[in-house]
């Protein structure tokens, strides 16, 4: 965050600004904000080009309000459809692949980390915006943000994601911090009953109370199996104690799946009531800076619904 040497004289503020987001059904333009505010009507686009809000001002934001110890933290990530945007004008803007389209689509690549806490919060706690020119992959953005909400004091039971993020170097990463985690995987992924004697999971019967096996480049795992659509999806599962692993039951399993699936409303959340797709400026700074006051707009929500202020955060 911008640190100021002297009081602000600023007209639009965080305040203001999320205020208005949560607001505005439809035009979150800079003549709309400066109506309803009576402020001028560059007031919005000075604000975002001027703050510089990071990815821990949001955890400073959340992390007295939840139970940091025993939660599930789940990753995942969305793309924000600019569909008219030009690439070579607008910061950020790029095509990538959305599992909701089937296919790449132009926009912007937001990356978060997601947390339920054991009183069943749920707040985003870190984030990226996915940068090409950076060289980076998702994968390495979640390891990233990963370690630094272990570092900043963070400390969940389990970790979960889909299958893009269930590759060996993110399951090793999960495992070297003796964390447990439930990761979707590909049909195709090689297992064993015995050892050095490989098949794919997807040839496997998989009862329901779940498989103890060994996957391949990693170790000793737990498959478990659902039917969503008429397909078999599998989901292998990890407990840092060999005890706890065989342990697990289809109990544990549902029960930190339905988890996982708070990451999948929350990108709804932002889309319709936050109007994080809604903006009208093209660099960097600007950019992230509306980004994040459409996350800090939602876990307002999320707190006004946790305290009974609103039902529900629509």
């Amino acid at each position: 965050m911008r640190i100021l040497t002297k009081p602000s004289t600023a007209c639009c503020t965080l305040a203001i600004y999320i205020f208005f987001l949560l607001g505005e059904p439809k035009r979150t333009t800079c003549t709309r904000l400066a109506e309803i505010f009576s402020l001028s009507h560059v007031s919005r686009n000075r604000f975002l080009e001027r703050e510089d809000y990071m990815p821990y001002d949001l955890w400073e934001a959340v992390n007295s309000k939840i139970v940091l110890d025993g939660g599930i933290v789940s990753v995942d990530d969305t793309v924000l459809d600019k569909p008219y945007s030009d690439p070579l004008k607008t910061d950020l803007i790029d095509y990538f692949w959305e599992g909701l389209h089937k296919r790449s689509v132009k926009g912007i690549n937001l990356i978060t980390l997601f947390y339920t806490d054991i009183n069943q919060v749920s707040v985003p706690i870190n984030f990226r915006v996915i940068d090409k020119s950076s060289g980076k992959t998702k994968n390495e953005y979640f390891r990233e943000m990963l370690e630094e909400v272990l570092i900043w004091g963070l400390k969940p039971s389990w970790i979960t994601g889909d299958i893009w993020y269930s590759g060996k170097n993110n399951l090793k990463c999960v495992r070297h911090h003796t964390l447990g985690f439930m990761f979707a995987i590909k049909g195709n992924r090689l297992v064993s009953n015995d050892t050095g004697k490989y098949v794919q999971v997807q040839s496997l019967n998989i009862p329901e109370s779940g498989l103890s096996l060994h996957l391949k480049y990693f170790g000793n795992i737990k498959v478990f199996r659902t039917i969503f659509k008429d397909e078999y999806r599998y989901y292998i599962m990890y407990a840092p104690k060999i005890e706890k692993l065989n342990q697990l039951t289809y109990k544990d399993f549902k029960h930190i799946h339905d988890n996982h699936w708070q990451i999948e409303t929350y990108h709804r959340a932002i889309k319709q009531v936050c109007n994080i797709e809604h903006f009208q400026v093209r660099k960097t700074r600007a950019i992230k800076n509306h980004i994040f006051c459409s996350i800090r707009a939602f876990v307002q929500l999320e707190f006004m619904r946790v305290q009974g202020t609103i039902t529900n955060w629509y």
